[in-house]
């Protein structure tokens, strides 16, 4: 009788999680941010200790499943309204390589070794760092490496300069370009910093994306 119990609530919560997978949003294993990994991990456990302890009642792990949930949900659509509550929860991409350079206080920062670094630079078959240009640790931990191209020419990823209202001075620095020149080209297309959505620079250019242009 007790092994039914716990099949039968292995399969409940097999089905139950799904849904609440489901209702979180679609995100890859590997993108997981650390408030998505604390609350799967927290899932997980109570689903444990739920099939284990036969004789407790289901709504003792599915209410605090909930609230978990709901938990989820609401600061996920806090992060997409607030950028300030958005880096606060989830951090920031920070630049660990720049031209072929390795920043070593923000290495420290963020308790990432120069081990790491090179394992990250070797599974991208990079054997000099004179041949990356930059190299960005991404919020879930994953090392994004941009290479120059064969003639060592700068590359045309757009770089962001504002991210909703938010200006980026780590990209300033690295195209080598202050923020009152950003002042200036705001000025030059008669708006403020908190009406951009997003601006970017490619090819020697900035592109502005107003926030009343996104619908």
């Amino acid at each position: 009788m007790e092994l039914l119990t716990v099949v039968s609530r292995t399969i409940f919560f097999y089905i139950f999680i799904l849904i609440i997978y489901r209702l979180m949003g679609k995100r890859e294993i590997g993108q997981l941010s650390i408030q998505d990994l604390v609350v799967s991990i927290l899932i997980a456990e109570m689903v444990a200790i739920s099939i284990e302890n036969t004789k407790d009642t289901l709504w003792l792990t599915i209410i605090p499943i909930i609230v978990l949930v709901v938990l989820e949900i609401v600061a996920a659509f806090a992060s997409l309204k607030f950028n300030r509550f958005r880096n606060l929860i989830e951090g920031k991409p920070v630049l660990i390589i720049n031209k072929g350079v390795i920043n070593f206080k923000e290495m420290v920062r963020q308790r990432y070794t120069l081990d790491d670094l090179l394992l990250e630079l070797r599974s991208n078959n990079i054997k000099n760092l004179q041949d990356v240009e930059y190299a960005v640790l991404e919020n879930n931990g994953k090392l994004n490496v941009f290479k120059y191209n064969f003639l060592k020419i700068k590359s045309e990823n757009p770089f962001p300069l504002i991210l909703d209202g938010i200006v980026q001075r780590s990209t300033l620095k690295y195209i080598n370009k202050s923020e009152v020149w950003l002042k200036e080209l705001l000025k030059s297309e008669k708006c403020d910093v908190s009406e951009i959505f997003y601006a970017f620079y490619k090819n020697n250019k900035a592109y502005l994306i107003k926030k009343n242009d996104v619908k």
